[in-house]
């Protein structure tokens, strides 16, 4: 039998990633379900997490990069009083202590440390690279892993619940956030170590869980047809919308499109816009000091 033609599908779906399986375990699954040629995910999340989880398909992967720097929400169990070797509940423990009695006034202290800048160093057990080897690969081998301390924001933190030993926050976060390092840097100021119990994201970008449908949905609207799983998409712009709007004539778009830069008498220097011409989406540019407009990723036309 012949193998099934790939087919040119275009948008960007949000799944509810369910806990156990990887993100491009999700990925390959939808983009199986919706035949598509093209697809990527925009960040993955851990094994243990679950939650709001971007996918581009077709023409929506030129909008990924976008979504991929953008803040993240996540809601997390934080289990106070055990290490584990991978910072989550799939790990090991390595270390247990007893908790000490916390008023909530106090947590909410510990955790104002944490708002702003601050320095992390990612977990041994994570996708980051050593010399090009993960470094998972080298936790699981016992090999040395180098710190590689990185500067990341947290928005906000603000505490849900406490309820000994578990610890619930919210957190809104700069991309490259470790949530399990942020869980085991909170049990260092208390004095007893601590490890990420469940976690959840609720928001990618623009995206929340509103969006997030799960595989289950997906695979009943799958029992109904193509057209249908089609229907479920999102326009690209849509996880771009915090880049200001451009709308262009005919022929700017155009000469655009035909890779020449145009220029907009009066037009502000802008770093990343979203261009329109006649109500579609043409894509991402940017104007120049000389008022100038470059393309920047522009989506696939028919001409």
């Amino acid at each position: 039998m012949a193998k099934q033609k790939r087919r040119q599908v275009d948008g960007v779906l949000v799944v509810d990633k369910p806990a156990g399986g990887s993100s491009n375990q999700v990925l390959q699954q939808v983009k199986r379900l919706y035949n598509a040629e093209k697809a990527g995910h925009t960040g993955s999340l851990d094994p243990l997490a679950t939650g709001v989880l971007p996918l581009c398909l077709g023409e929506g992967t030129k909008v990924s990069q976008y979504l991929l720097e953008s803040d993240k929400a996540y809601r997390a169990d934080i289990v106070l009083g055990v290490c584990t070797d991978t910072a989550d509940a799939e790990g090991e423990v390595i270390a247990r202590a007893a908790v000490p009695e916390l008023e909530v006034s106090a947590l909410h202290a510990v955790l104002e440390q944490f708002r702003g800048e601050i320095s992390q160093n990612p977990p041994a057990y994570s996708a980051l690279k050593q010399n090009g080897v993960p470094l998972y690969k080298l936790a699981r081998a016992g090999k040395e892993i180098l710190p590689k301390w990185r500067t990341v924001t947290i928005r906000d933190i603000a505490l849900v619940s406490w309820q000994s030993p578990v610890l619930v926050v919210d957190v809104t976060c700069s991309k490259g956030t470790y949530i399990r390092t942020l869980a085991e840097d909170i049990g260092m100021v208390l004095g007893c170590g601590a490890h990420i119990g469940a976690l959840r994201r609720t928001k990618a970008g623009p995206f929340g869980l509103e969006h997030a449908l799960t595989l289950e949905a997906l695979q009943e609207t799958a029992s109904r047809g193509l057209e249908a799983l089609d229907a479920l998409l999102l326009p690209a712009d849509q996880g771009i919308d915090w880049m200001p709007a451009l709308t262009l004539s005919v022929e700017h778009t155009r000469r655009l499109r035909q890779g020449q830069t145009v220029h907009l008498p009066g037009q502000a220097a802008a770093e990343l816009l979203r261009v329109y011409c006649t109500g579609e989406f043409v894509g991402i540019a940017r104007v120049d000091a000389d008022s100038r407009l470059h393309a920047v990723r522009l989506l696939r036309y028919e001409s």
